[in-house]
């Protein structure tokens, strides 16, 4: 399938928020830390299409429901997310241009997607208590069939080398029937299994933390372990304790928690609330060998995009671009702090100081940045090996109150239908 865009380098201007608004950072803006990683290093894509979902959430719960998303949208998104983070001209093209430089950064020769490979997309169903369909925001199905899409359709990816993961919570009907219905021999794996589904299993102390982490699950989805490639999936969403839920707290979704929620420990997920470095869990998952090291790409579904963890998406989107619409976005690059570093800006500039938990939010995107110095002092080593990460996992970045980065770290790219 050939599909061109144009890339569009031009980045939105912002309602500024006033000085009482700002919450406190870590680093100011325009003060880049890191080295980017990618085809184009620090690239972040940001795909905008108005009228993506146009759910109106005073006449239905089903924010899901087809009558309130566009797929073909859903699928714009997606397609020129990818073909603008690699520069090709086709989607087919950027995916093995991907593939090539993931390989090619493992040590594995520039080699694209290679017969018998497996790939994994940790997806986000947080909110979900069973298979039954959540008024709750989780994972748009129409985002995860567009991507099934382009690595079925387009790369030519056998559907049974696939899987759509979320080991801790469940696959909702919503999901596993929209993406399951064009593609049967896909894997979807859920806490539970049954109905379809695969139930998750774990391998004991895959991840024993750098550090003592308490209690804090230490087991890891076989799947996750098993495959050649992951695809990390997140939403936009804040979350209490650390600010900002993205890429690298979804990595906890795939770790042997308890069934029941109120049982698992979230130990150094949040931040020093004075500012204070210190170590970040999140950097362990961005830098094990089996979960951020393994990540061929890493997106942000913004189609939706909420305040708090839990509940229903809170409201349309006061800020530039959008205008009192939903977010209609979707975020794409290959560098994981790069990314969730755009998508923290995002959401302090739609919800400022009101996020709960925010203040020096960006803590572990210091942290992962520098990973080799931490600021901590923290001796990264996730797997206990004995060989510490060094260097850097990627370019931490805020923006101004223009949406503008410094053009020597993050370079946003913009694109709207």
């Amino acid at each position: 399938m050939k599909t061109t865009f144009l890339t569009i380098a031009a980045i939105v201007v912002a309602t500024a928020l006033s000085a009482q608004e700002k919450p406190k950072m870590m680093l100011p803006p325009l003060t880049p830390q890191g080295e980017g990683v990618g085809i184009n290093p620090g690239r972040v894509v940001w795909t905008h299409a108005q009228g993506a979902i146009n759910w109106d959430k005073n006449a239905s719960e089903e924010w899901y429901a087809d009558q309130w998303v566009d797929p073909a949208k859903c699928d714009w998104l997606m397609e020129a997310a990818l073909v603008n983070l690699t520069g090709k001209d086709t989607v087919t093209e950027s995916w093995k241009a991907l593939f090539s430089s993931f390989n090619e950064r493992k040590g594995k020769g520039r080699e694209g997607y290679r017969t018998g490979e497996k790939i994994a997309i940790k997806v986000n169903q947080n909110n979900t208590y069973s298979k039954d369909n959540e008024a709750e925001l989780n994972a748009s199905p129409q985002m995860v069939l567009s991507l099934l899409h382009t690595l079925v359709r387009d790369v030519g990816i056998p559907q049974e080398m696939i899987s759509v993961v979320e080991p801790s919570r469940h696959i909702t009907d919503a999901l596993y029937d929209k993406c399951h219905e064009f593609y049967p021999k896909v894997r979807f794996v859920d806490q539970e299994g049954g109905q379809g589904r695969i139930a998750a299993t774990y391998v004991a102390d895959a991840i024993p933390y750098s550090v003592d982490n308490g209690n804090l699950a230490r087991g890891l989805s076989t799947d996750v372990i098993e495959a050649d490639y992951l695809i990390d999936m997140a939403l936009l969403k804040g979350h209490v304790g650390q600010g900002v839920t993205l890429c690298a707290k979804n990595w906890y979704g795939v770790t042997s928690i308890d069934k029941d929620w109120r049982k698992n420990a979230h130990n150094n997920f949040d931040q020093d609330r004075n500012g204070k470095p210190k170590y970040m869990t999140f950097v362990d998952f961005m830098a094990h060998k089996h979960l951020g090291a393994k990540t061929v790409l890493f997106l942000v579904d913004g189609l939706l995009g909420s305040q708090f963890v839990s509940g229903p998406a809170t409201g349309m989107w006061k800020s530039e671009p959008f205008k009192g619409a939903w977010p209609n976005s979707l975020l794409a690059s290959q560098d994981g702090v790069a990314i969730d570093s755009v998508g923290f800006d995002m959401l302090v500039a739609e919800y400022g100081s009101t996020l709960p938990d925010i203040n020096y939010g960006d803590a572990y995107l210091v942290e992962a940045a520098n990973v080799g110095n931490a600021p901590s002092g923290t001796v990264y080593d996730p797997e206990r090996d004995g060989t510490p990460v060094t260097g850097s996992l990627g370019v931490v970045e805020h923006w101004n109150d223009e949406h503008k980065y410094s053009g020597k770290g993050i370079e946003l790219i913009y694109v709207a239908q």
